[in-house]
């Protein structure tokens, strides 16, 4: 995750049911807690889609979450900065998708 975030305050994440997190340091320590959980996670990403508009980018992708309690899918929102290296995550956002049960 380290090398994938911008290392500055204007990073911003949003897990699911999770309060918004700025700043790297902040972003790092979830990271952190939720790798560091016993839980088995799996993340099997579908239906990416990739935007690009100058030096920003966004990608709309699901994930989809195997763990030793089940399974859940999330919608997320990630946009980029290109920097003189390369591009850098600077938003997350993921939302639960509710399953519609018939």
């Amino acid at each position: 995750m380290s090398d994938v975030w911008e290392h500055s305050d204007r990073a911003v994440c949003t897990h699911p049911g999770w309060s918004s997190l700025r700043g790297w340091a902040a972003i790092v320590s979830s990271f952190a807690t939720l790798f560091h959980s016993p839980q088995s996670l799996q993340f099997l990403l579908t239906d990416a889609v990739v935007s690009v508009d100058g030096a920003t980018a966004w990608v709309n992708v699901d994930e989809n979450l195997l763990g030793d309690q089940g399974g859940t899918t999330v919608a997320a929102l990630n946009v980029f900065a290109r920097h003189g290296d390369g591009w850098l995550l600077v938003v997350h956002h993921g939302s639960p998708v509710h399953v519609r049960r018939p």
